[in-house]
Order: structure tokens, then C-alpha cells, then sequence
């Protein structure tokens, strides 16, 4: 996904303002894949300058501010990316994630919330809002969530993880650790808070 993004990124940039701008966008892409955020924030810094209404300048922009915990920062980006572009799911994903980064779960459920409604078939925004509502005691919910996550893919160790500890909350220790011995199976340890109970 983010590959088209970066194709169409270029090919827009090619065509409406030159050279200039796609090399920094590569650049930038190229130092955000090598870990160097504050590099790769420089150069879509350059291409924002160049092209202000470049919308996938600014949701990689807040991709590496999340990577170095600006999540206020990678916020703004992402809200001046969905301004721009409002129907793009992955932005409203990784907004909600900066939300939950700085514990506003009812902000990140609403991002996860826009994220499910522009596509639906997104497991990892349904563990998402699952987390935020299981950290807000809300365990049904979250159980909820995890089932239409795992009901999208079936093999999804992280939905089994959260869901055990979700029913563990709610007294449902059989449960709890059927989901943790199956997320185990598929490769994740198993939730430490749940381990006495289950043996």
C-alpha cells in the first residue's frame, strides 16, 4: 500500500512541480526506512514546502514523528493529510495510534472507528480499538473487536493474546486460556497476567 502511495506520490510530483520535489520524497522515504526520522522529516519538510496539498508528504511526515514519540506532532500531520485526503483509512489508523499513544482511547476508538468504516476488512484497526476499549474496562467490547478480527484472519496471535486478557477481566478463565494456549500455538508468549491461572 504505502509503495502506491509513494508511485502515485512521485508520479504527481513528476507532473505538477518537477524534479525537485520527488527527490526529496525519495530521500526522505529512503532515511525513513533507514531509521533516520529526523532526516526523513527534513526532506518532506522540503516537499511539503514545494507541494502543500501533497497528502502523502505529510502522513509519512507523521510516520517518523510517531517513530520518535512526537505523537502531537505526527497528529497534526495526519489530520492535515486526511484534510487533504479524507478517505484514506491508513491515516485515521496510525492518527488513532498516535491517540492511544497518549492515552485519548475515546479519540483513537473515533479514528479507529473512521478507519473500519473506509475499510472494513483492517484486523490490526479492530485489535486497535479493541485495546483502547479494554483500557477503558469496556472487556466486552474489546472481546467483541478481537472476534471480528480473528473472524477476518483466523490466525492472528496477537487478537487471541488480547482477548484472553480481556476475558480474564471479565472471570472467563477458560476462555482466557483457550485464547492464550491458541495464541501460543501461533508463535506469541503467553500473557504473563494470565499464566498462573491457566496451569
Amino acid at each position: 500500500m504505502k509503495k502506491l502511495l509513494l508511485t502515485l506520490a512521485l508520479l504527481i510530483s513528476a507532473v505538477s512541480f518537477g524534479q525537485t520535489s520527488t527527490e526529496y520524497f525519495n530521500r526522505g522515504y529512503d532515511k525513513a526506512e533507514a531509521n533516520d526520522h529526523y532526516g526523513a522529516i527534513s526532506d518532506y519538510n522540503k516537499v511539503i514546502e514545494i507541494n502543500p496539498n501533497l497528502a502523502v508528504a505529510y502522513y509519512n511526515r507523521g510516520l517518523s514523528k510517531d517513530k520518535l514519540e512526537d505523537h502531537n506532532g505526527a497528529i497534526s500531520d495526519y489530520t492535515k493529510a486526511i484534510e487533504i485526503d479524507p478517505n484514506d483509512a491508513s491515516t485515521y489508523y496510525n492518527r488513532g495510534n498516535s491517540k492511544r499513544s497518549l492515552k485519548d482511547y475515546y479519540g483513537a476508538i473515533s479514528d479507529y472507528n473512521k478507519a473500519i468504516e473506509i475499510n472494513p476488512n483492517n484486523a490490526l484497526a479492530y485489535i486497535n480499538r479493541g485495546i483502547s476499549k479494554n483500557n477503558l474496562k469496556d472487556y466486552n467490547g474489546a472481546i467483541s473487536d478481537y472476534n471480528k478480527a480473528i473472524e477476518i484472519n483466523p490466525n492472528h496471535a496477537m487478537a487471541y493474546n488480547n482477548r484472553a486478557i480481556s476475558k480474564y477481566y471479565i472471570n472467563d478463565l477458560n476462555g482466557a486460556c483457550e485464547d492464550a494456549r491458541k495464541s501460543g500455538s501461533l508463535g506469541n508468549p503467553f500473557p504473563k497476567m494470565i499464566e498462573a491461572a491457566c496451569n
